[in-house]
């Protein structure tokens, strides 16, 4: 199938109650390695890059680098930007060929978070791209954005008049969800969610989708939650996977990279399997 449009994928998750994994790569490993695990898992698969990894890798090279690993494949794919306050870089990858984008405006007044929405929903279209939108800022700091303290939560009438007027093809709720890891199992507004999906029709984003249970996103994913975000998931088993295979090289004296990534790339795709078994989309590619 290739790559095709948010929508396209989204859509399909939520009519089918299935939910797609949109996990944040950092580097060419990790964006390798979550390709592979939509592979082998026959999954459509969301690969997001943050504000932070398309400052520092370059939104030419990263494109780059999606256009040659996406070549051929025979999943549905999209490439998404995550988080992202700033208009001109959502121009910039917009203009590259992101198939969409998340403006988080999360900060201003809702009035003119909505104002701005409407303009980047005119602006994506004329790339044939889509929008997350999100009024209420996810508590927790993802690659330097976002803040620890817990944001308003807007009433239903707001939030469904903010999708409606907007436009925008998957809203981000707070529903006591969070960045980051979770120091308890968080209790979460699921009933919150299946109203906007009754109201609005519009497919959900669960963010700080890494510490959830199960059950939870089971019941979330069943109430139309079709895109199910995950990155320090991927962070932290690259990481650790990293900090285990140089320990053990140093214990044995023998320095070879491409050990050192097939060995993380491996952990890599089994984690991101992991998150598409349990979202229940394997098998789900078309």
């Amino acid at each position: 199938m290739g790559v095709v449009p948010l929508k396209e994928i989204v859509d399909r998750a939520m009519r089918d109650r299935y939910g797609v994994a949109a996990i944040n790569i950092v580097n060419d490993l990790t964006l390798e390695s979550v390709l592979a695990a939509a592979v082998e898992r026959r999954s459509p698969i969301i690969v997001q890059t943050s504000v932070k990894t398309v400052k520092s890798i370059g939104s030419d090279v990263l494109m780059a680098m999606w256009r040659a690993m996406t070549a051929g494949i025979e999943v549905p794919c999209c490439l998404h930007l995550d988080h992202c306050p700033e208009r001109a870089v959502i121009t910039e990858c917009l203009d590259k060929g992101w198939n969409s984008v998340l403006f988080d405006a999360s900060t201003m007044p809702v009035e003119e978070n909505l104002r701005q929405t409407i303009e980047v929903v005119a602006e994506a279209r004329a790339h044939g791209a889509h929008v997350e939108g999100e009024i209420e800022a996810i508590k927790g700091v993802e690659d330097d954005v976002g803040s620890d303290e817990v944001s308003k939560r807007q009433s239903l009438e707001v939030s469904v008049h903010f999708v409606e007027t907007s436009g925008v093809d998957v809203f981000a709720p707070s529903i006591g969800n969070a960045h980051g890891v979770y120091s308890a199992t968080p209790h979460l507004d699921d009933q919150r969610v299946t109203d906007l999906v009754a109201a609005t029709g519009v497919p959900i984003a669960l963010h700080g989708g890494t510490g959830l249970s199960d059950e939870q996103f089971t019941d979330l994913i069943a109430r139309g939650c079709a895109k199910v975000n995950v990155s320090t998931a991927l962070k932290v088993t690259y990481m650790q996977s990293n900090l285990a295979f140089l320990r053990e090289t140093e214990e044995r004296g023998k320095w070879d990279p491409p050990s050192l990534f097939r060995h993380v790339g491996a952990d890599v795709t089994a984690m991101a399997a992991g998150y598409v078994d349990r979202f229940g989309s394997a098998g789900m590619a078309w």
